[in-house]
């Protein structure tokens, strides 16, 4: 009996980490003018600056929308 099953090749659909970063880089772009406003509404409404700043949402914001996109 033949064995077929080890000369066949295993398709994986990993995306390149250039073309990831190149997503993330743009989302994140988009998402920092939006982060800058909700966290400069959250601290006049608050009266003081918060923990997470706008780089830091923008950037986690980032990190949730590009590996949504890859996966679909």
């Amino acid at each position: 009996m033949t064995d077929i099953s080890s000369n066949t090749q295993i398709a994986r659909s990993k995306p390149p980490k250039t073309e990831f970063m190149i997503y993330f880089g743009i989302i994140f772009l988009a998402t920092l003018p939006l982060a800058t406003l909700t966290w400069g509404l959250a601290a006049l409404r608050t009266g003081s600056l918060t923990e997470k700043g706008p780089v830091k949402r923008a950037w986690s914001q980032a990190r949730i929308i590009t590996p949504i996109i890859f996966s679909a």
